[in-house]
């Protein structure tokens, strides 16, 4: 796994809240039919500069249409050390999955041996999902799937980004 998905460490403790608070937004606006994002994806140039000034990081829209995701589109929401964003995706069938990213707090806790880290899978809130970090942000992929549907999912998004 650790092949696949290098990223620098960061420590666990702050990551199962991050995951958790991925999948509750995730939980909070995806059943949602007429607003499920502040901007949606026909202005995607727009919604990507915008979270990435909020953000604080050059960010990029993953594209999912080969595993049959098309982007609704995102919004800001808050994190325990600024904004966080959220981009939302759907498939034919109506299934939504969402991708929750911001920066982690700072750590003074020494890395781990390897300095990696590879996706982990939570299911501590309303709906699965695998989070990783990468240079400080955080990353997590939320939705109704199957462990294996989410992490292709998740491999996709990381190659991406």
């Amino acid at each position: 796994m650790a092949e696949r998905a290098r990223a620098r460490f960061c420590p666990l403790r702050t990551l199962p809240a991050f995951a958790r608070d991925a999948s509750v937004a995730h939980a909070v606006y995806s059943p949602e039919k007429r607003h499920p994002v502040e901007v949606g994806a026909v202005d995607q140039e727009h919604l990507v500069q915008w979270l990435s000034r909020r953000t604080g990081k050059a960010l990029k829209v993953p594209r999912l249409d080969a595993l049959g995701y098309e982007l609704v589109g995102g919004r800001l929401l808050p994190g325990d050390v600024g904004a966080r964003a959220q981009f939302m995706f759907q498939n034919a069938q109506g299934v939504r999955i969402t991708l929750y990213l911001g920066a982690l707090a700072p750590t003074t806790e020494p890395a781990e041996a390897s300095g990696e880290t590879a996706f982990r899978f939570a299911q501590e809130g309303p709906v699965p999902g695998f989070y990783w970090v990468d240079q400080g942000f955080g990353y997590a992929l939320s939705g109704p799937l199957s462990r294996d549907a989410l992490m292709a999912l998740a491999e996709a998004v990381y190659r991406q980004l």
